[in-house]
């Protein structure tokens, strides 16, 4: 029998043997890549590295094949082994060998010792979240949820924007319409009543200030005011400020709740503006921050740039800070508290500059250690049919719930008319597997067309095509088991629908490493579908449960668990629950 292990790295146990071949042949070779065959008639795998070593060796690419193929022939792993083309390898695995790898169907990945640190979701307090912080939230979880499955210890944060003058104007705003609140009064002393502030009102407060402080620059200034009493700790704006914080961040939450997002840490700038002094004191023994028109700056530029870097400004010239330095300052929170080997940041694309200038002065100033990975994951943006970043019918953003509601009601509508009971339940559920599939099947970095209809139908390759599919197999499974028909394992392979499922279940540890290298998860999301795929063949042609071969029905049995078990999890990593039914 084989071990769990080598299920989980069948690709490099292939690209082991193919090396020890071709040094048996006395051929050296830095690294054997095995891929995935376009001929199917000729093999199941295909190795392509013969033709670079003719250069080396002074010998035909087909001379090295030959010899390479004599050793694999004598390796009972494959079934056949041949030749195509100036030399190209391409080799058929033996019964035995995918019999042998599917009973071993062990998910569990050891414990890695490396600790990962995610920043996404990126929610604004007192601000509605928008149709912009989808992709973060959903791309961010699945990550996070993948590196915990890979074996890592996570950290996940939303980093709130909790701090500066955009809660300065939600302040000063309340303090106009409510100038007898004592949160006011700077002579106060007792114990701060409670007042009813709702997470509607902030949300109409804050575009309403925003845009009277563009129009009204004394209205800016008594902002400007206010933001400096909260920076400054005034008893009574910081009492109102834990208000509100507590407002939006319940609302918050409930948003991030639905989309099945779990942050460990609902810290944001306001935590890091208590390391700005320490981290600038710091900053100044290292002399690497200069004067540039009265402000100053750390010069991240490199000697090897294609295109100018500008410096990171840190402080204005008016003394005020930025939303660089309290980046930087997060970093030297994480640093010294966390200490993670890695930081992922789950952002926008379109903040690449900012994320680099800010690594770079990260690494120069030694706050993030060399061996400390800082990576900026920027994704696409979620468009509408017009090919610009959706918006409501009347040009509007779309806030996030609204959007999340639209694709419930199509949801419902196309819910089975016999569900009754956990009809709501259940089309919540249908839906949030429509958006999250549909956001997360495009590349990270490539922007998508937002398409309510074609994300909730059955027969595309979507998310409730997954959960009608995936419910389909545990039904079988629940049949069986009430029919007292076992299965513990497989038995023979008994036709190519047999085959085309196992080798698919082959690439699962290839998919989930793609996916995490790559910081996307699109290869999951491609993959789940061509799994689910090639399975409803392998269904709609093997009559299961009457099949009256015992070896051939529990075989077919055993396929179907193993193949709902890796459905499970990867709608886990997605962050997408499996509804009762459909």
């Amino acid at each position: 029998m084989l071990s769990g292990d080598f299920m989980k790295k069948f690709y490099k146990i292939i690209e082991e043997k193919i090396s020890k071949a071709l040094d048996s042949c006395g051929y050296q070779v830095e690294e054997v890549v095995v891929n995935e065959s376009n001929r199917p008639d000729l093999g199941e795998y295909q190795f392509n590295g013969v033709m670079p070593l003719a250069k080396v060796y002074h010998k035909s690419p087909i001379d090295i094949a030959k010899d390479v193929v004599s050793e694999l022939e004598k390796d009972s792993f494959f079934k056949n082994v041949n030749i195509a083309g100036p030399g190209f390898i391409n080799m058929t695995i033996s019964d035995i060998t995918l019999i042998d790898f599917t009973n071993q169907n062990d998910y569990e990945y050891p414990k890695n010792n490396k600790l990962i640190f995610l920043d996404y979701g990126g929610a604004n307090v007192a601000k509605s979240l928008h149709v912009g912080h989808l992709r973060s939230a959903n791309i961010g979880e699945a990550l996070n949820r993948l590196c915990k499955f890979l074996g890592y210890d996570t950290i996940s944060d939303t980093h709130l924007g909790d701090w500066g003058r955009p809660l300065g104007l939600v302040i000063l705003e309340l303090s106009k319409r409510h100038p007898d609140w004592v949160y006011f009064d700077e002579s106060f002393e007792g114990e701060y009543p409670d007042v009813e502030i709702t997470n509607s009102l902030l949300e109409e407060i804050y575009p309403y200030a925003s845009s009277k402080a563009k129009e009204d620059e004394e209205y800016l200034k008594e902002a400007q005011i206010m933001t400096t009493k909260l920076q400054n700790g005034v008893r009574g704006i910081i009492a109102l400020w834990n208000k509100i914080m507590d407002v939006s961040k319940t609302d918050i939450k409930k948003i991030y709740d639905r989309l099945n997002a779990n942050f460990d840490l609902y810290k944001g700038e306001s935590d890091a503006e208590r390391y700005v002094p320490e981290m600038l004191n710091y900053l100044d023994k290292l002399n690497i921050v200069e004067e540039s028109e009265g402000a100053k700056v750390i010069n991240v530029s490199l000697d090897t740039d294609k295109l100018e870097i500008p410096p990171m400004l840190l402080i204005k010239s008016d003394g005020g800070i930025l939303y660089s330095t309290t980046e930087l300052a997060t970093i030297y929170d994480r640093m010294k508290n966390d200490k993670p080997d890695e930081i992922w940041y789950i952002v926008d694309k379109r903040q690449s500059l900012h994320f680099t200038q800010v690594f770079r002065a990260a690494y120069k100033s030694k706050i993030a250690n060399d061996d400390t990975k800082l990576i900026f994951a920027g994704f696409g943006t979620m468009n509408g049919s017009d090919g610009k970043p959706f918006k409501t019918r009347d040009g509007g953003v779309m806030r996030l719930n609204d959007l999340l509601q639209l694709v419930k009601d199509e949801s419902l509508k196309r819910l089975n008319e016999s569900i009754l009971d956990d009809r709501d339940e259940i089309a919540e559920k249908i839906a949030m597997s429509a958006v999250k599939f549909a956001d997360l099947l495009p590349n990270r970095e490539s922007d998508y067309i937002f398409d309510v209809e074609k994300f909730c139908d059955l027969d595309g390759k979507t998310g409730p095509y997954i959960l009608y599919s995936t419910i389909r197999m545990k039904s079988l499974l629940k049949k069986a088991e009430e029919a007292n028909v076992s299965y513990n394992k497989i038995n023979i392979i008994a036709n190519q629908f047999d085959r085309d499922v196992i080798l698919a279940l082959n690439n699962l540890d290839l998919i989930l490493n793609r996916a995490f290298d790559s910081k996307s998860l699109n290869d999951i999301t491609e993959y789940l579908y061509k799994l689910t795929t090639i399975y409803n063949r392998f269904y709609t042609e093997n009559i299961i449960l009457k099949e009256t071969d015992e070896l051939k029905r529990e075989s077919w049995l055993y396929l179907t668990k193993i193949v709902y078990e890796v459905n499970k999890i990867l709608l886990n990593i997605l962050a997408i629950e499996l509804p009762n039914r459909m």
